[in-house]
């Protein structure tokens, strides 16, 4: 099983396919202090590996995890790992190893991964979970850190229900559904009233940025429009194990098809 990785970049968000290759375990590369406890009992294992700036970091996360982990929780319920474990690395080659990314690959932008070393969809587990902060993530402010935390925590809460080949847009905009508070749309939001694609999530600059706005923004409208569980409903019909095409997945789980969403969501876009 090839190992799988979320990520989240300072300007935006991608997921990436690591190597097969399973990089260093977190448990062996540095002893884990004591975990906390949040939640519903769940242990959280905070690993420093760049002395005083990633203390500083894990202090910050620590402040932060209980209220990420209830959001999660909030949204999707308490069947998932009961161990957190979170790297904090100290430089770019830390990050790298620990995260089992391509030591060629440009990474400076990115704050943090969700990484699996294993995923047994079949039996509803993952192995090796954990998430990896990169050097950079030191200088974010508070509200973007608890954004890019409670984010990186639903990518892997929902990793055993989540497939390689899942639609990307949705993944990412669910994840910034759980982790963003809402906002007002800005001015211009509807002169694309098309639904979003993983095309978005590739462009260059603003307009990378931008897709990852408007998957977000698709997952508010859903809830908004269909309730908080049709949108949980439609993340486990379109990204799920043996999931079907998208219209299938919307019929099944907002009892619609695709030319009445299409109509709702360019409605909700004009306000």
């Amino acid at each position: 099983m090839a190992v799988v990785l979320i990520t989240e970049l300072l300007g935006g968000s991608a997921l990436v396919a690591a190597p097969a290759a399973t990089p260093p375990s977190p448990r062996s590369a540095v002893p884990a202090p004591s975990p906390l406890v949040v939640g519903d009992g769940r242990t959280v294992r905070l690993i420093s590996l760049g002395g005083d700036r990633t203390d500083g970091l894990l202090t910050r996360i620590a402040g932060d995890i209980g209220d990420a982990v209830a959001a999660v929780e909030k949204f999707w319920g308490t069947d998932w790992d009961r161990e957190i474990v979170i790297i904090a690395t100290g430089s770019p080659q830390e990050f790298v190893a620990q995260a089992g990314l391509d030591p060629r690959g440009q990474w400076q932008d990115i704050a943090a991964v969700s990484v699996a070393d294993q995923v047994d969809f079949a039996h509803h587990r993952a192995g090796g979970q954990r998430m990896v902060f990169a050097p950079g993530a030191v200088a974010m402010s508070d509200q973007a850190l608890r954004i890019v935390l409670t984010h990186e925590l639903f990518h892997l809460a929902a990793r055993a229900d989540t497939a390689l080949d899942a639609p990307r847009w949705l993944v990412e905009g669910v994840a910034d559904f759980v982790a963003r508070p809402p906002t007002p749309l800005p001015p211009g939001a509807a002169a694309d009233t098309g639904l979003p694609a993983d095309a978005d999530l590739d462009a260059a600059g603003p307009l990378r940025a931008h897709g990852y706005d408007r998957a977000w923004w698709f997952a508010r409208f859903v809830a908004d429009t269909y309730g908080v569980d049709a949108l949980r409903r439609l993340y486990t019909e379109a990204c799920g194990p043996g999931h079907g095409d998208f219209a299938t997945a919307v019929r099944r789980a907002l009892n619609t098809d695709i030319a009445e969403l299409r109509a709702r969501w360019a409605q909700w876009l004009t306000g």
